[in-house]
């Protein structure tokens, strides 16, 4: 099995296509069929999974699909590109304490499960796998995650 399409809940299906494909997504598709029903489909550079977003589609409130993780080889030069596109991202940073779990509160902040203290500026020190990050949020605050991966766990394919 394979994860291959996530729905983004949004206000206005016209500025998060306008978001998405300035932050690089490749658009797929773009269907209306009459003033009920449209959905919006896009893809990240170099992903196989996609998001889809719309009218009609889910009844999820805007803004609140938080933690997507966007896994990039080298996270700087992904937080270079996409503010180069306008995007508002983080300064990377990287958890002193290695905690696996992170998510965003209601406000798309970046939030720490056990220890917020352990929030540290700059990538880590040693560039560890899945250990620096950088965030971002779509215009209805959908919360994103750069995650540095440069060698993956075992059983993990690219």
């Amino acid at each position: 099995m394979k994860l291959e399409l996530i729905m983004l809940p949004v206000s206005d299906v016209d500025r998060a296509k306008d978001f998405y494909v300035a932050a690089g997504f490749r658009l797929d598709v773009d269907n209306a069929v009459g003033e009920n029903w449209r959905a919006v489909h896009l893809t990240p550079p170099g992903s196989e999974g996609s998001i889809m977003f719309g009218t009609g589609i889910t009844t999820a409130a805007p803004g609140s699909t938080q933690g997507l993780y966007l896994i990039v080889p080298d996270v700087e030069q992904a937080r270079a590109d996409l503010v180069g596109r306008g995007i508002d991202v983080s300064e990377v940073f990287h958890d002193s304490a290695g905690v696996f779990v992170h998510g965003h509160d209601d406000k798309g902040e970046f939030t720490y499960p056990a220890d917020a203290s352990a929030k540290r500026e700059g990538p880590h020190p040693d560039r560890a796998a899945y250990g620096s990050y950088a965030t971002f949020t779509d215009p209805d605050g959908n919360g994103w995650v750069l995650q540095e991966v440069k060698e993956r766990a075992p059983g993990r394919s690219w």
